[in-house]
């Protein structure tokens, strides 16, 4: 839970680096948020025109959304890749799958461009 503070107290902080345990805890309890505010809507009865979703998943969202960006900019800064990289995702099917490789790839040790190694 430390690792998701961590991502939302840096808001939209787009510089630095973030390491692979802070990108997959965030996404990891950013998951779990959703799936506990498609559970609200439903019990709520908030859901939209037979969605399992609503009211609650969306504002939950809204309010992750630059987080969520700025995260995982941080990451591609930590592989050593501009943040412009994010919009590889774009592509079809081999977007997604290069964004999810460089996601799970090791940063580069040391310092980069982009900051000092912050496992050091």
């Amino acid at each position: 839970m430390s690792w998701y503070l961590k991502c939302m107290k840096k808001y939209v902080t787009f510089s630095g680096r973030a390491r692979r345990t802070e990108y997959w805890m965030f996404l990891l309890f950013n998951i779990i948020f959703m799936v506990v505010a498609m559970v609200l809507d439903n019990l709520f009865k908030t859901t939209i025109a037979g969605l399992p979703y609503g009211a609650i998943y969306y504002i939950y969202s809204l309010a992750v959304f630059l987080p969520s960006l700025a995260v995982t900019v941080r990451r591609l800064h930590d592989v050593d890749k501009s943040g412009a990289m994010i919009f590889v995702a774009l592509i079809p099917i081999v977007g997604s799958i290069w964004l999810l490789v460089l996601d799970c790839t090791e940063g580069t040790r040391g310092n980069n461009k982009y900051g000092p190694d912050p496992k050091a």
